[in-house]
């Protein structure tokens, strides 16, 4: 197992030796224990799809606190032989029984806020969605059995991994949740307290659990004993989960949003997740603009950059949700004509107020993410969640995981698109992407981050096509963001005279540090012309990029 990690003796992060590079695959991953065993697996023989449901179940092991099998996700896989791109929604759905009265929102004009019982607790659990479209993708574009790719997940569980500064800060954070419901504290806390940075932590449990669905398959997860116990802690805890929405879980097999940019082409979520088109609709706008003429980061960019994602961003809250429940203007929101209408609204030398466009007559949100590309030509963009950090904070007992918080990503507002109902996908921004020149492979990549996860995408795409960055430098750059509560946040490594120069021009404006994983994380593949893969893993979190 790999000896790389991301901080120094003295607890501090280390910006540098994050990438890797291979002529047979490169993994690019949130925690260099996963990107080892999915390397191994490519050594193995595995192809990309192989490696990337191995990373999959070690990140759950390794960074519990953004990814595991209590929680779901999206991939995005590209067949190197057909050249054909599919879409796997697995992402979490609202239990059955779920309704906007479980929860107590407190109304202030058009803003609500939000009840802590959908982001702790049994009531802020959805249906797990991880093990079903994990499994789904190794039977349909695997090579490998689920033993010999969950195995070395188990195998982490046992013998442990270690606690990196994020992880302790966020152990820190949820320590009295995770004493509160279910077996976290068992895991997580040690006497007490956090575990230390440094420390190694075993999850003999979890090691357990992993073993029973990599012999059972989805049915040792959905249905019989592991199925009771979740059943039995989210009740204990306030939750209305049932055997029923366990069973019916379906992966939803999906076509990815496309768009070009400037002679690329590219690929990425649909709805119920709002990143692929919001991040081809910002780069639709974007493409009315000279953007390699603009110093990066100068005031001219990123005024550009933060108006433009306003008006995206204003579009995603008044019209995005899942579209078994609603309408969607997908059409409109990609259409490069209503791109015009909005690139026309922009002001070079003042900052708007963000408002709604109609995309309708154009037509006829601490997450994980890891990149996979092989040398035959097969992609895989991974985003998986169990939401905020810890998510729900509840262990169900006696298994080693938690269970997501994704009702806290509905809106409380019964009137939004976006509001509770059962079985309902809630609206996500994670974009898993590829990028093709002439057909052919460019990059593959995405972004944990919430809401940012959109504009931290956008501003590593722009980097590398419009400023010709290379993808370690492109995810290294500064970076802002921007949407519709209309702020600009930015991190202080952009001069303060540019970001006085924001604020004269009417931009509110909040700086944090100097990398800060607020602004995402991205992990990325890129693909040079002589056939070398190129992986870079984002220093503002954990990660590690390693090929072969």
């Amino acid at each position: 197992m790999t000896t790389f990690r991301p901080f120094d003796e003295q607890g501090n992060m280390i910006r540098s030796g994050r990438t890797g590079c291979g002529k047979q695959g490169v993994v690019s991953a949130g925690r260099a224990e996963a990107a080892q065993i999915g390397r191994d697996i490519l050594a193995r023989g595995g192809n990309a799809i192989d490696a990337a449901v191995a990373v999959a179940f070690a990140m759950g092991v390794c960074e519990p606190n953004a990814s595991g099998i209590g929680g779901g996700g999206f991939m995005l896989i590209r067949d190197g032989k057909t050249g054909k791109s599919v879409f796997l929604d697995f992402r979490e759905n609202a239990p059955m029984a779920a309704t906007p009265a479980m929860y107590t929102p407190k109304a202030s004009g058009s803003n609500y806020d939000k009840d802590l019982s959908n982001v702790y607790g049994g009531k802020a659990v959805g249906v797990p969605g991880d093990v079903a479209g994990l499994l789904y993708a190794l039977e349909q574009y695997g090579t490998m059995t689920p033993e010999q790719v969950i195995s070395p997940a188990a195998q982490l569980a046992r013998e442990g991994y270690v606690v990196t500064p994020l992880l302790n800060g966020d152990m820190t954070e949820h320590q009295e949740q995770l004493k509160t419901y279910g077996d976290g504290w068992k895991i997580y806390l040690k006497d007490g307290q956090p575990w230390p940075v440094g420390s190694i932590i075993s999850n003999p449990d979890l090691a357990d659990t992993l073993d029973k669905i990599a012999k059972g398959g989805k049915d040792a997860f959905y249905k019989g004993e592991i199925a009771d116990k979740i059943i039995a802690q989210v009740a204990k805890d306030g939750g209305v989960l049932t055997h029923e929405d366990l069973q019916n879980f379906k992966v939803r097999v999906l076509e990815p949003v496309r768009c070009t940019y400037r002679g690329y082409e590219l690929i990425s979520s649909p709805p119920p997740s709002s990143g692929g088109t919001h991040v081809a609709q910002i780069l639709n706008v974007l493409e009315n603009f000279d953007v390699s003429a603009l110093e990066v980061n100068s005031v001219e960019y990123l005024h550009l950059f933060s108006e433009v994602f306003k008006m995206c961003y204003a579009d995603r809250a008044a019209h995005m949700g899942d579209p078994n429940f609603v309408k969607v203007p997908l059409e409109g929101l990609l259409s490069k004509d209503y791109a015009k209408e909005l690139a026309a609204r922009f002001d070079p030398e003042n900052a708007h107020k963000p408002t709604a466009g109609d995309p309708w007559k154009h037509e006829s949100i601490s997450t994980t993410h890891f990149s996979i590309a092989d040398c035959e030509g097969n992609l895989v963009a991974v985003t998986r969640t169990i939401n905020h950090f810890f998510g729900s904070c509840v262990v169900p007992e006696g298994t080693g995981f938690l269970l997501n918080d994704e009702m806290a990503d509905f809106s409380l507002d019964p009137n939004s698109a976006n509001a509770v109902a059962g079985g309902k996908v809630p609206l996500s921004c994670m974009s898993p992407t590829f990028i093709l020149k002439d057909g052919k492979p460019f990059a593959v990549l995405g972004s944990p981050g919430g809401i940012r996860i959109i504009s931290s995408v956008v501003q590593v795409i722009s980097k590398m096509i419009d400023h010709g960055m290379n993808l370690e430098d492109a995810i290294g750059s500064p970076r802002i963001g921007d949407d519709h509560t209309d702020r600009i946040i930015y991190e202080s490594r952009i001069p303060a005279e540019t970001i006085e120069k924001l604020q004269a021009m009417g931009h509110p404006v909040k700086g944090y540090d100097d990398w800060n994983r607020i602004m995402g994380s991205v992990n990325g593949c890129a693909i040079l012309p002589d056939g070398t893969i190129v992986g870079a893993a984002d220093p503002r979190r954990d990660g590690l990029a390693m090929g072969l």
